[in-house]
């Protein structure tokens, strides 16, 4: 199961350098592909708004 971005998302970069996959593509609110995500969760560890969540 891949994580996934919500609408809580500001943009603020802090999960592109904690995917080891670079599975995150920067936008308005930021997306990952979840063919590419290892669900290891780093991306959700450092997110401030709580806008990274497994699905």
């Amino acid at each position: 199961m891949a994580y996934h971005i919500t609408d809580e998302c500001i943009a603020c970069g802090s999960c592109l350098g904690e995917c080891a996959t670079d599975a995150i593509a920067e936008g308005d609110i930021y997306t990952i592909d979840a063919d590419t995500c290892i669900d290891c969760g780093a991306c959700a560890d450092v997110c401030p708004t709580g806008a990274i969540l497994a699905e």
